[in-house]
Parts: structure tokens; C-alpha cells; sequence
């Protein structure tokens, strides 16, 4: 019989995060404990593109997430935008379970940092405990071949928790290790409390 793995980061959430967050937020059981239920990956794709382009697109998007990538067409036809009915305007991917833990690893621990002149990431959430990040150049990803990509894509990544507020999110999602930017007050906070010591 094979033992499945658990991911890190889910292994960690459950043996460390949980029992945190119960102590600071003064939770009166595990379940009320905000997690995570699924990562949405999303990204555009020109008019323009090419049959080719397009299964460039949704090749990488599936490498990054570690699940096929489902291509969006559009519903209706946009003279403006030149768009015709059915032409495919997008591809996305929702991860949950296992893939997600993975995958939210892998962008906290592995992508992110390699963002040159990196100082991390903003820390506004939704109002609902949900978070949302764009990446601009997807090759930050390990997963990608650099010498393999044609175009450069861009990436909107969001977070879905279950988070009743702002608060709730942000510590969950500061727990799990993403790299929040420091505020100036944080910054002169550490300042004051550096030069008291």
C-alpha cells in the first residue's frame, strides 16, 4: 500500500497555523479557523493570437498550475474590440485541494523570490478575507522554459478563503509565509523599538 504525501504547506498549516491562529484570535474550535478553499489562475489572450499561440498559452498555464488549463471564449461578437462570437479570449485554472497547497507553495517559496529588486508583495485584500495578485511576467515560475516563450504573459492570481474579514485573511495568508510589503509605519515601528533596545 503507498503512502500519499502531504504537501508542506497544508502539513504546516494544520500542525502549526491552526493552533496560532486559535491562540491569537481565540477561535472556540478548529473549524472556525479561516483556510483556504481554491487558487484561481487567470490570464488574457490577444485577438490576434494564433492557433499556435494559443496552445503556447495554455501549455505554460497548465505547467504552472500542474492541471490543465481551460480555455474561455467569448460570448458574444465585439466589432470594437474585433472580437467574434466563440474566439478564445482567455484561459484559467482553479487548484484545490493537494494542487493548491502545492502550487501556493511553490509561489511563496520559489517564484516570488526570484523577482529582481523584489520587496514583496501589497497587502490589500477584498473586504471579504480574499486576495488578489497580478504577476506581470510569468517566466518567474521554474516550470517555464524561458528559451520556449514567443510572448511574455501576464498573470492574475487569486485567493479564496474562507476569512469572514480583511484581518482574518491577511494573518492566514502572513502565516502561511506570503511576503507582504511593509508599511512605513511597520517600518518606522521596528525603527523606534531597534533604537529603544
Amino acid at each position: 500500500m503507498s503512502t500519499k504525501r502531504v504537501p508542506f504547506l497544508k502539513q504546516h498549516y494544520f500542525e502549526q497555523i491552526v493552533p496560532a491562529l486559535i491562540q491569537s484570535r481565540g477561535y472556540k474550535n478548529k473549524h472556525e479557523v479561516p483556510k483556504i478553499t481554491k487558487i484561481s489562475l487567470n490570464t488574457g489572450i490577444d485577438a490576434e493570437a494564433d492557433k499556435n499561440q494559443i496552445a503556447d498559452i495554455q501549455r505554460d498555464l497548465s505547467a504552472i498550475a500542474g492541471q490543465k488549463a481551460v480555455l474561455a471564449k467569448s460570448k458574444k461578437a465585439i466589432s470594437n474590440f474585433k472580437l467574434r462570437q466563440g474566439q478564445v479570449v482567455g484561459a484559467h485554472v482553479t487548484l484545490r485541494g493537494d494542487a493548491m497547497w502545492e502550487f501556493l507553495y511553490r509561489l511563496i517559496a520559489v517564484a516570488l523570490p526570484t523577482i529582481r529588486d523584489f520587496r514583496g508583495v501589497h497587502s490589500k485584500l477584498d473586504g471579504q478575507g480574499n486576495y488578489a495578485l497580478g504577476i506581470t511576467d510569468f517566466t518567474i515560475f521554474p516550470e517555464i522554459n524561458v528559451e520556449s516563450v514567443k510572448k511574455s504573459m501576464g498573470l492574475d492570481l487569486n485567493i479564496v478563503t474562507t476569512a469572514k474579514n480583511d484581518d482574518e485573511g491577511r494573518e492566514l495568508l502572513k502565516l502561511l509565509g506570503m511576503p507582504f510589503r511593509r508599511t512605513e509605519q511597520q517600518i518606522a515601528a521596528d525603527a523606534a523599538k531597534n533604537k529603544a533596545a
